[in-house]
C-alpha cells in the first residue's frame, strides 16, 4: 500500500527539480541592456563573423556562454578584454575607422571582424 503513494511522489519530486533547474539556467542567459549601443553576443563558442559599427560608437560584448572567452584583437593592441566569465560583458569605443579582426585567447577556433565605418 506503502508503494502506491512512494513511487508519484518520486515522479512529482523529478518534475519538479527539472523545472527549478530550467528556470535557474535560463536566467542567467539573458542579455543585459545595452543602453542603445549595439551588443555582440558570444555564444555557443562562436563570435558573429562580422559587425559594422560608426566611428565613435561604444561596441559591447556579451558572453552568452557559460565558460570564459576573450575578445582579443588580432593586432594585439586595438582591444583586450581579458578573460570574459559566463554572463559578462566587454566595452570598447570603436575610435578608428578600419576592420578589426579579432579572436579568442583560451578557444582558437572562435574569430570574428569589427567593422568601423565613418
Amino acid at each position: 500500500m506503502k508503494s502506491q503513494h512512494f513511487f508519484p511522489a518520486i515522479i512529482m519530486s523529478t518534475i519538479i527539480f527539472a523545472c527549478i533547474s530550467c528556470s535557474k539556467s535560463s536566467s542567467g542567459n539573458q542579455q543585459p541592456p545595452g543602453g542603445g549601443n549595439p551588443t555582440i553576443t558570444i555564444y555557443n563558442m562562436a563570435f558573429p563573423a562580422s559587425t559594422s559599427v560608426k566611428v565613435g560608437t561604444v561596441v559591447n560584448w556579451y558572453n552568452k556562454d557559460s565558460y570564459a572567452h576573450t575578445v582579443t584583437s588580432d593586432d594585439g593592441t586595438s582591444f583586450n578584454s581579458g578573460n570574459l566569465a559566463g554572463g559578462a560583458t566587454f566595452s570598447y569605443t570603436a575610435a578608428t575607422v578600419g576592420s578589426f579582426a579579432y579572436h579568442c585567447n583560451i578557444h582558437s577556433n572562435m574569430h570574428g571582424t569589427l567593422v568601423v565605418t565613418q
